[in-house]
């Protein structure tokens, strides 16, 4: 099987075709890119392959997203020219990063995880700063090898490729003899897949890397010092969670709860105030007064608030300052009466007092009898004095 179908690229051919490269080496370089094509296992959701043409200018001959199978690739190649003049590497590889590898051009989303490669295939010395280009480069994830052909500059080569360098720097005699490098390729880019073979020490999870592989972990857990083994993560640290009031940690994961008097909406996350004073929610002897999400408790008239602030008691309601009775106030179980000291009067307003006018008239019965004593006195009077004229005159 010479086709590689265990390693996804989004890979990049940058092939030199300055002055120095000649017409028929520039035809080696086209078999050699066929060559590689045919190695690889092409595809939208596998390797995808662009290929650039660079000397004073740049030209990109097909990008990422252009062709998915291996006719159409090599049949492209096929029509390459090269432009002449020049070798303007840092430019070549600064274009492929701006023009290239962007999601528009066909690279894949970084959450995919599919390594950026580029393969820069040339036989002179850059004209340009490749140094500061290529470090950019290999510091937002992209890979680069560099292939020297004949006249190449060694430290050119080492400066631009990434670590570690004896398995990215590759140097061929001749454009004769550059598809013996196809092997090397093949050998690199379709490595044993560790992870899959089963002979790794990751606790969770295991990345494919080339021949080797690197541990990663689950949702939730972090990867420890040892770079093998997995920790799990305070999932309810601030910043790490989207619950509205209350996380609660759930092995690795987390659920959402609210505070008293909330409730949990359907999104499971946010929170709503309910009505703490629906019957059965509340513990208040008389009156329950809600108060966004919580409630206090208060006593119909007539009746006090108790320390535990949940019962009620009676009040006296004949309590100085409680009543508006002028003279006395008679309680009568929630609320009173007014009355008045003894020889005064309740007023209609039912709450002042009057003083009592004695009356001069008396009724025809005390006339009555008034009359009939002072008949008996009469009487009796005229009686005495007629004794007392007759035993004077004896």
């Amino acid at each position: 099987d010479t086709a590689c179908k265990n390693r996804p690229l989004d890979l990049v051919f940058i092939i030199d075709s300055s002055r120095s490269v000649r017409p028929e080496e520039f035809e080696k370089v086209k078999i050699f890119l066929s060559n590689m094509i045919d190695t690889l296992d092409v595809g939208e959701r596998t390797t995808r392959v662009a290929v650039m043409n660079y000397a004073s200018t740049v030209k990109v001959e097909f990008p990422l997203r252009t062709y998915f199978d291996k006719a159409s690739m090599k049949e492209a190649v096929s029509h390459i020219e090269p432009l002449s003049a020049g070798t303007m590497t840092g430019l070549a590889i600064q274009t492929a990063m701006d023009e290239v590898f962007t999601e528009e051009m066909g690279t894949r989303p970084a959450t995919f995880n599919i390594p950026k490669v580029v393969i820069v295939v040339t036989d002179g010395r850059p004209q340009d700063q490749v140094q500061d280009v290529a470090a950019s480069a290999r510091t937002a994830g992209i890979e680069i090898y560099a292939v020297g052909v004949d006249r190449a500059d060694m430290q050119s080569l080492r400066i631009m490729a990434s670590e570690p360098l004896d398995e990215h720097v590759f140097y061929v005699e001749t454009y004769g003899v550059i598809e013996k490098l196809t092997s090397k390729f093949r050998e690199t880019f379709c490595a044993a897949n560790v992870c899959a073979l089963g002979t790794h020490d990751c606790e969770q999870v295991c990345v494919a890397n080339g021949a080797s592989y690197l541990c990663d972990c689950y949702e939730g857990y972090t990867l420890n010092p040892d770079k093998r083994t997995c920790s799990a993560v305070d999932v309810c640290a601030p910043g790490r969670h989207e619950c509205d009031q209350v996380c609660v940690s759930n092995n690795g994961s987390y659920v959402c709860e609210c505070h008293e008097g909330y409730t949990l909406n359907p999104d499971k996350k946010t929170c709503s105030a309910i009505d703490a004073c629906t019957p059965g929610r509340h513990d208040c002897a008389q009156i329950c007064l809600s108060n966004d999400g919580s409630y206090s408790c208060d006593c119909f008239e007539g009746y006090t608030l108790n320390p535990d602030k949940k019962t009620c008691s009676a009040a006296d309601m004949c309590a100085p300052g409680r009543h508006d009775c002028e003279q006395v106030c008679v309680r009568d179980d929630l609320f009173y009466t007014c009355d008045c000291y003894q020889g005064y009067t309740l007023n209609p307003d039912k709450k002042t007092c009057s003083r009592v006018t004695t009356s001069s008239l008396i009724t025809t019965e005390e006339s009555c009898k008034c009359e009939a004593i002072a008949a008996l006195q009469d009487s009796v009077t005229s009686r005495l004095e007629a004794l007392s004229t007759k035993y004077i005159l004896f």
